[in-house]
């Protein structure tokens, strides 16, 4: 059966639609687009790990080349240090012999203004070693263990360059301060061997002076001013060998005043001349005099004796024992005859090949002989006591001075 019509409404002729049309299908409901937004956010992500990522990397890299070059600063400048400190440590040796010689020189021998001229140097060269001190007092910088941000890479980075400067500037003062260490350890080393020089240079006037000193003593002498003349190092020996120096001029002095003392009395004049003759018949000859009442069986009843004993060596050298009754007697032509001979046995140490002397008789034969050359032509040269020497002795025997 139909439905009731509503009359009512019907008349007013409205349409009442449906809330949905049976027809059109039922929308689903929108959504909003995220999916840009999300990729740019991603994309932003990359991007930054990445700037990240390569600042890490540079700065890195960066640190590494800024300890390299810190590094190789380091070593220059401890590098530096150490042969600067090598020759701080030369120098102070140096000094230290200068002193020595300072203090151990007596006056005797070295130059007043040899030692004057090494105190100076050795002055001057401390005012050199003090600021070359304090520059090696500096503390070497180091580095802290490598960070692991890049900011702070970047700093360090920066900290390391400055750092690296410093050791350059501190490495270029070190050996800066080389030449003028060396140029005063030169100074000192050269003043110190003038010093030596100088003593050596005055030894053989000092032996002049003192011509009554033992053979030995001079030797002695001889031999420490030729090591001191030959001496270039300031080191221990340089020292020794001016102590020994010295000692061998002391012992001079000494044995020259021990035969003064012997030669002392009346006869001391004669004697003093005598011996001055004598060397003067012998350049180059070191001679010593001893004196008796009696040698070699002769002196009383006014005889005279001699006895002279020489050495094959170096240098050459004799010694002449003369009795009183020579210096009794001086200047008599006998006295001066006899002292002819007994040099001729004394000078044949520079003419040891001219002669036979391997029998005693060749031996007197040629000091006979040697004094007659001399002009000495008394029989107390010889003569008197072994016969007249063959001429082939007196002409070699004017080969012999």
């Amino acid at each position: 059966m139909p439905a009731p019509v509503d009359v009512a409404s019907s008349a007013i002729g409205g349409h009442a639609l449906p809330a949905r049309f049976a027809s059109v299908p039922e929308a689903a409901p929108r959504r909003r687009r995220r999916r840009p937004t999300l990729i740019l956010g991603a994309v932003a992500a990359t991007v930054a790990a990445v700037t990240v990522a390569l600042l890490q990397i540079t700065a890195s890299l960066g640190y590494d080349e800024a300890r390299t070059e810190f590094d190789a600063s380091l070593a220059t400048t401890a590098s530096t240090g150490e042969a600067l400190q090598q020759e701080l440590d030369a120098l102070a040796s140096t000094l230290g012999v200068a002193d020595l010689l300072v203090q151990t020189d007596s006056g005797v021998l070295v130059a007043p203004a040899a030692r004057e001229t090494l105190s100076t140097a050795a002055t001057d060269a401390r005012e050199v070693v003090t600021p070359a001190e304090d520059l090696l007092d500096h503390d070497l910088l180091t580095a802290d263990e490598k960070p692991g941000i890049f900011w702070q890479l970047f700093a360090a980075s920066g900290e390391l360059a400055a750092q690296t400067r410093h050791l350059d500037d501190l490495a270029a003062d070190l050996d800066s301060m080389m030449p003028p260490l060396t140029t005063a350890g030169t100074s000192v080393t050269d003043a110190g061997a003038a010093v030596l020089h100088s003593a050596a240079d005055s030894a053989p006037a000092f032996e002049s002076a003192h011509l009554s000193a033992k053979n030995d003593a001079v030797i002695a002498l001889r031999d420490a001013a030729s090591r001191a003349s030959g001496t270039e190092r300031l080191d221990a020996s340089a020292v020794e060998t001016l102590v020994s120096l010295q000692d061998a001029a002391a012992q001079v002095v000494a044995t020259e005043q021990a035969e003064l003392a012997e030669k002392a009395g009346p006869l001391q004049t004669a004697r003093t001349e005598i011996e001055a003759f004598a060397r003067s018949l012998a350049p180059g000859v070191l001679l010593e005099f001893d004196w008796n009442q009696i040698v070699n069986n002769a002196g009383y009843n006014g005889s005279m004796g001699g006895l002279t004993t020489w050495w094959w060596d170096d240098p050459d050298r004799a010694a002449i024992e003369l009795s009183n009754s020579v210096a009794e007697q001086w200047p008599a032509d006998r006295s001066k005859a006899l002292v002819a001979h007994e040099v001729g046995h004394a000078i044949s140490v520079k003419c040891e090949d001219m002669y036979d002397s391997s029998t005693q008789d060749s031996i007197e034969k040629w000091a006979t002989a040697w004094a007659i050359s001399m002009g000495f032509t008394d029989d107390a040269n010889g003569v008197w006591a072994y016969g007249y020497p063959p001429q082939s002795y007196i002409d070699a025997a004017y080969g012999c001075r």
